[in-house]
């Protein structure tokens, strides 16, 4: 087990932070300095493509402003390839499959469940923009939120919350009074293309796993720190007054584990879910490959949520987009998170992106040492050179790419930068998409944040069907050469 503390060697600094919605902007010196080698770098630019390099994944960047109904495709120049509409803003994820259809959930507006993330419809478009299926997860007492997760065999893993009455939270042992809480299901979806319809075939419900050692009468009273794999319902995480009690904000599978994970941004860490139980087995504790039911098989980030740790322990905060990096990728078959309050620890505002190595066995199971899940630090570590360069509190997501680089999505400010394994930049691009519309170069772009972004080979299967065509910058007012 290693550490691996690394540093951009060079990051060019946003004007985005040095200005107002109120400032004007001087242009000065001159926007486009591409070099022989082919590096366009445009380092006075406000939005758009900030910096393009050899070294940048040959591909395509997907990505879905959050106060947008439109899913861009741009090329590493920054040139727009094609655009999906929709009736709805995302909510918040979304994937371009191999069969070329854009999987995207999008907002319904549902008044039970106002939060960040909030969905309630899981829509395919084709290469056309025509919505070839959808579903709906919204009601009074639940709705899809965040992200969802295709599936090899077709279906489609969902999370959404679901409402927990007073008297049920009462009655779970939970000891501070809240009118109402936000549980959290996982919901395996089978759609049916030619009906139009879908049928959910398999589910989990975080109220199935939950412990708590304050109230004795109640079921589920135990001693926290003997149930690594149960939730305790009465851990005093930040906004403990909230009903969004653990706000699920991802969702990956591994088919080759058949496993789930999940992040809680609340809880400040991710879970492992055993996927190979029947419905009825994952809400109880017994069951499935590991005899484990649906309790967690894994948990990492914050081991004082279950009492096998303090503060100093704690390694992830308010972390987003859990994710399996690909076998055949560096640091195959880890989990990466972007880490948004890295910095809580010392009392700064910065984020990180950090590799986990769950040290996963061959038969798919985990080691607890000492009462915790190993391992004790990350596997690898991307921080800005100047830390608070790269901060966001919320949203936000990374992605390692087939080349060894890593996509990383600054959600707040609607940044993507593409670093190597050794932490240089080699890609850089702030969306121009804000919630008054398309900016042009040199104005701020404010509320122009991105949930997450994704890259596509220029070769990738899924864009067979698709008549791509060079459009030009999103954004008027951008004047540079890029090879």
């Amino acid at each position: 087990m290693k550490y691996i503390p690394l540093l951009s060697l060079f990051f060019l600094a946003l004007t985005l932070t040095n200005c107002s919605d109120d400032d004007s902007y001087t242009e000065t010196d001159t926007t486009d300095d591409t070099t022989t080698d082919g590096t366009t770098s445009n380092s006075d630019y406000t939005v758009g493509l900030k910096l393009n390099t050899s070294e940048a994944e040959d591909a395509y960047t997907l990505f879905s402003p959050l106060r947008s109904m439109n899913t861009y495709l741009i090329d590493n120049c920054g040139d727009l390839m094609y655009t999906w509409a929709s009736d709805y803003l995302p909510a918040h994820s979304f994937y371009l499959l191999e069969n070329g259809y854009l999987l995207r959930p999008g907002d319904v507006g549902s008044t039970s469940f106002v939060a960040g993330g909030q969905g309630g419809i899981i829509e395919l478009l084709d290469a056309e923009g025509t919505v070839v299926w959808d579903y709906d997860v919204a009601s009074t007492t639940e709705l899809q939120h965040h992200d969802v997760e295709y599936m090899d065999n077709g279906n489609i893993l969902v999370i959404a919350w679901e409402k927990k009455t007073a008297t049920e939270v009462a009655t779970a042992g939970r000891t501070d009074y809240i009118s109402e809480l936000w549980s959290e299901k996982i919901i395996e979806i089978q759609p049916d293309l030619t009906a139009g319809t879908g049928e959910v075939i398999w589910e989990w419900h975080a109220w199935d796993h939950i412990v708590q050692d304050e109230d004795a009468t109640a079921d589920n009273y135990g001693v926290v720190a003997d149930n690594p794999g149960l939730l305790n319902i009465n851990y005093d995480y930040e906004s403990d007054e909230e009903a969004d009690w653990l706000h699920f904000n991802a969702i990956d599978y591994n088919e080759t584990l058949d496993q789930i994970v999940v992040s809680s941004r609340s809880y400040s860490e991710f879970y492992i879910i055993d996927h190979s139980t029947t419905t009825a087995e994952a809400a109880t504790h017994e069951g499935g490959t590991h005899g484990q039911g649906g309790d967690f098989l894994y948990r990492w980030g914050n081991p004082q949520t279950y009492d096998q740790g303090s503060s100093s322990d704690q390694q992830l905060f308010n972390q987003h987009d859990a994710n399996w990096i690909d076998t055949d990728y560096i640091d195959g078959g880890m989990i990466m998170v972007f880490n948004n309050q890295a910095g809580s620890a010392t009392g700064s505002s910065y984020s990180s992106v950090n590799v986990i190595d769950t040290e996963v066995s061959a038969d798919g199971s985990y080691t607890l040492e000492d009462g915790a899940y190993t391992p004790s630090a990350f596997q690898w570590t991307y921080t800005d050179e100047t830390p608070s360069n790269m901060f966001s509190p919320y949203i936000s997501g990374a992605r390692r790419l087939s080349n060894g680089n890593t996509l990383i999505g600054v959600g707040s400010s609607g940044t993507f930068t593409e670093v190597n394994y050794a932490g240089e930049t080699v890609w850089e691009y702030v969306n121009p998409v804000s919630e008054s519309g398309i900016v042009d170069q040199y104005a701020v772009a404010s509320s122009n944040s991105v949930f997450r972004v994704s890259k596509y080979a220029t070769d990738y299967v899924g864009l067979e069907n698709y008549a791509l065509s060079n459009q030009g910058t999103i954004e008027s007012g951008s004047d540079y050469t890029c090879e």
